[in-house]
């Protein structure tokens, strides 16, 4: 009976507040500069040295070499397995990685859109036969 009695002061307080409701998805929220976002990668900076991949707790991250020599390199992010946990721009030293905050609404319907592929693939390359065949 007590527990009754103390609620009622809020109960009639909550009558006279303002009501609290954010009208998210058709009024955009703004987000700190400091909120992590999805992983942006820039191809111009990786070395291939494959250390955010190393240094990844959820594996979410896969670098592949596909041509050392051209500097041509493989990148794949996993949205669903990563924790934003920031520690893969930590252990990039050439700064190729970084968590732009404008990019953090990530929701989808489809499991196919969570993994972002960038970069250059392997069978895009020519194989080194066809490479010495061509004129």
């Amino acid at each position: 009976m007590t527990r009754i009695g103390s609620m009622t002061g809020d109960i009639v307080a909550s009558f006279f507040k303002k009501v609290f409701t954010e009208k998210y998805p058709y009024v955009p929220k703004t987000v700190t500069e400091r909120a992590r976002g999805e992983v942006a990668w820039d191809e111009s900076k990786c070395t291939g040295c494959r250390m955010c991949v190393k240094d990844c707790p959820a594996e979410a991250i896969e670098v592949t070499v596909v041509d050392r020599v051209a500097k041509k390199y493989s990148f794949e992010y996993h949205r669903d397995r990563c924790v934003y946990c920031g520690q893969c721009i930590v252990s990039c030293k050439p700064g190729a990685l970084s968590m732009p905050s404008d990019n953090w609404h990530l929701a989808s319907t489809s499991r196919e859109t969570f993994v972002v592929s960038q970069g250059q693939k392997a069978n895009d390359l020519p194989s080194p036969a066809e490479a010495t065949t061509q004129p």
